[in-house]
């Protein structure tokens, strides 16, 4: 009797081709990583070029335009200003529908002004402010 031919192996990732829904299965992409760091430094940059010059650069000025800014942009164009460069956006983990709604934008906010929960990830490679806000970022 002749050997039946081994079935082909499904497509690990069927469906949505930016991850959306999925756990990765190595963990942070550090492709991504990369480019979320970047992001970040350009959001701090601006935020602190403006709070330079309106607020003499004070610290709690600078963390409040970066807040402000990153809350408004994710609930109107689901992309900061350093993520649309970097090539990334905002979207709901779930569906991933863009721009974030209301709730989830000001959570995500917070819990990244706080630092900690932004520097700790979950298996699938989201901070845990990401996880709280049921976020991802993903390329554009």
């Amino acid at each position: 009797m002749p050997a039946r031919p081994d079935p082909v192996p499904a497509d690990p990732s069927p469906g949505r081709r930016d991850g959306v829904g999925q756990d990765a299965p190595s963990g942070v992409d550090s492709a991504l990583l990369g480019r979320r760091v970047i992001a970040l430094l350009i959001d701090w940059a601006i935020a602190s070029a403006i709070s330079a010059g309106f607020f003499d650069f004070d610290s709690m000025a600078t963390l409040g335009v970066f807040a402000g800014m990153t809350a408004l942009l994710a609930m109107t164009l689901g992309a900061t200003i350093g993520h649309r460069i970097c090539g990334l956006r905002l979207v709901r983990h779930d569906d991933g529908a863009s721009p974030l709604p209301p709730l989830a934008a000001v959570i995500r906010t917070a819990l990244m002004c706080l630092v900690i929960p932004a520097v700790v990830w979950g298996a699938d490679g989201r901070g845990l402010h990401d996880i709280a806000a049921r976020t991802a970022i993903v390329r554009w």
